[in-house]
């Protein structure tokens, strides 16, 4: 740490939420933080093929050989923990980092949203490169698990081994435990519903297959994931809104004052929602209701979007921008949902449509890094 200086300094947030700005950023903020392995600059300027990933897998060596990154002493558990403020109330989030054995969508590791084909092609050529597991799928058990609640206690009890705040002011605290051996007897059973890192875990299965193919069993058949247990946790899950590029959709609904209002007034629980967009020169805001059952956002895109292309932003503030400034036709607001309604979705053999959640809040890349070699 002394070498590293602030581990502040040294994670990132997820690669799929780190804007071109806050890339900048991190990477200036110092040497050793993790976004110069999660998106190196090379993959911004240009560069062709294998070149791209190249500089990432050295600088990961490099900090391997420096000693900026030391191994454990053996096989480890992680506890982790986010303290965090939501809606007015003091919150917490822990899980366990671990380990957790690879097998195909919808055995017990279960999926909620699409996938893109382009960002698993972009992350499997990392993980070529890298070998190595650079941040934590992270997955939800149904839960309850009294043993785990039990364990957590006790660990949170103790001071962390490591701990971070992130721009958002969410407390990430983390310990490092050699011996844990029943937590995979407490998981076993356990349906895993993937919360955040479909692309990533996508990327781990054909990532698998390859190896096996060269090198036979391996570290790749099994990749590192954060879990959580929902029914003792109760994770938040924030909405992405939805932003039309081009074009207009139906606006139903009464007109409202403005976008403190329609964030008011929306309910997954009554499917409302809210959109905002130009009419005579300026924007008009509306709050309207949808039929079926929640999470909204998938009755929104059965009986308005369709096959509208649509952007994404989980900043409410920023999607009416892009409608203010003429940047988009139209911006649809999304209420938070559960996680058991998310469940409800894949228990009926369904799938919500891509982005349609945010797990809010998410582990930091570069807290503990698996290699796979």
């Amino acid at each position: 740490m002394s070498r590293v200086g602030s581990l502040d300094r040294a994670v990132a947030p997820p690669y799929d939420t780190i804007s071109p700005d806050q890339q900048h950023r991190l990477y200036q903020a110092s040497p050793y933080n993790v976004v110069r392995l999660i998106l190196a600059p090379s993959r911004t300027q240009g560069a062709d093929g294998a070149d791209r990933y190249a500089p990432a897998a050295l600088e990961l060596r490099q900090w391997e050989a420096d000693g900026i990154l030391v191994e454990s002493a053996g096989p480890a558990w992680f506890p982790y923990e986010m303290r965090f403020s939501y809606q007015g109330e003091q919150r917490r989030v822990r899980g366990m980092i671990c380990q957790v054995e690879l097998e195909p969508w919808g055995g017990s590791i279960i999926p909620h949203e699409a996938t893109r084909a382009a960002s698993i092609a972009d992350r499997l050529n990392l993980i070529r490169a890298v070998r190595a597991n650079l941040s934590p799928v992270y997955a939800l058990a149904r839960g309850p698990s009294p043993p785990m609640v039990d364990l957590l206690d006790r660990v949170a009890a103790t001071e962390p081994d490591r701990m971070t705040t992130d721009d958002e002011g969410v407390e990430h605290r983390l310990w490092v435990m050699e011996d844990a051996p029943e937590v995979a007897a407490w998981l076993a059973g356990e349906d895993l519903l993937i919360a955040d890192g479909h692309h990533r875990y996508s990327v781990a299965l054909a990532y698998r297959e390859e190896m096996r193919s060269a090198h036979g069993p391996g570290p790749w058949d099994h990749m590192m994931m954060l879990v959580v247990d929902a029914a003792s946790e109760d994770p938040p899950v924030l909405p992405i809104h939805r932003v039309l590029v081009q074009g207009h959709a139906i606006t139903p609904g009464p007109a409202v004052r403005d976008l403190a209002e329609v964030l008011a007034l929306i309910s997954d629980d009554d499917l409302t929602f809210g959109s905002a967009t130009r009419e005579n020169g300026g924007v008009v805001h509306r709050v309207a209701a949808l039929r079926g059952a929640p999470p909204t956002v998938c009755a929104l895109h059965d009986q308005i979007l369709g096959a509208s292309s649509v952007a994404f932003q989980p900043d409410a503030a920023a999607a009416e921008s892009a409608v203010l400034r003429g940047d988009a036709g139209m911006a649809f607001f999304l209420p938070p949902t559960r996680v058991d309604r998310i469940r409800s979705v894949i228990e009926r053999g369904e799938r919500l449509p891509q982005k349609s959640t945010y797990f809010w809040p998410k582990p930091r890349t570069g807290m503990v890094i698996r290699p796979l070699r």
